[in-house]
């Protein structure tokens, strides 16, 4: 059974995993491009670049897979989508490319969230557990953050593990229903930082029921 980290509140926690993370505070207005490389077995990589103006609520993601080029841009209300160059786009190829506004805000929430992390966790909606969890995983001790959400804002529930001593952010692990084993874990390894936030360099995907692989997030 995990045992309790009395020293720290859960608020306490995230507070400090920021401070490493983020000290200077860069990620409310955060304004730069990244890009991710996304392996998966039997399937070719996925090249995703992403631009964000937090400040401006602008998003661009565009994706290059399979010799094909397509993406969405986000600029506050106002959606747009791309493929090879233009925005004409036939029916079937936005069928193909799943090239639609609602797709969009999903990435767009996607990538933010991901790599907005740990900060994102102090996003209205997001409920930090009061308790902190000393408990193993993979053979080395983390202390744990549980975090739920809103009604309206997510239905699952997160569990984040961070180093002891730096308060590094090393795993993250979600479930749709706890009880039945269900969801993912991610390990992080590596550190990038851009405009000064220690992002994951690389994330790789299992799935919690049987540990397995599903793909990794390579940031270049």
């Amino acid at each position: 059974m995990p045992t309790l980290a009395q020293e720290l509140t859960g608020p306490e926690l995230l507070e400090k995993t920021i401070a490493y993370h983020d000290p200077d505070n860069n990620w409310k207005t955060f304004k730069g491009t990244f890009q991710v490389t996304m392996e998966t077995p039997n399937s070719s990589k996925r090249i995703s670049k992403i631009g964000m103006d937090l400040p401006k609520s602008v998003f661009e993601l565009q994706i290059t897979k399979d010799g094909d080029s397509y993406g969405y841009q986000f600029n506050g209300d106002t959606c747009e989508t791309s493929l090879n160059g233009t925005s004409k786009i036939s029916e079937a190829d936005i069928k193909k490319f799943r090239l639609t506004c609602e797709r969009g805000q999903t990435m767009r929430d996607y990538y933010t969230y991901l790599y907005g992390l740990p900060m994102k966790l102090k996003d209205p909606g997001t409920l930090v557990h009061e308790t902190v969890q000393r408990r193993p995983f993979k053979g080395k001790e983390y202390l744990v953050l549980r975090v739920n959400y809103d009604e309206g804002v997510g239905k699952d529930t997160w569990y984040f593990y961070f180093d002891p001593q730096t308060y590094a952010m090393e795993v993250y692990q979600f479930y749709h229903e706890e009880s039945k084993n269900d969801g993912e874990y991610i390990l992080l390894s590596g550190l990038e930082e851009i405009n000064g936030i220690k992002m994951p360099k690389t994330r790789k995907w299992y799935y919690n029921k049987d540990d397995k692989f599903l793909g990794v997030d390579l940031l270049n």
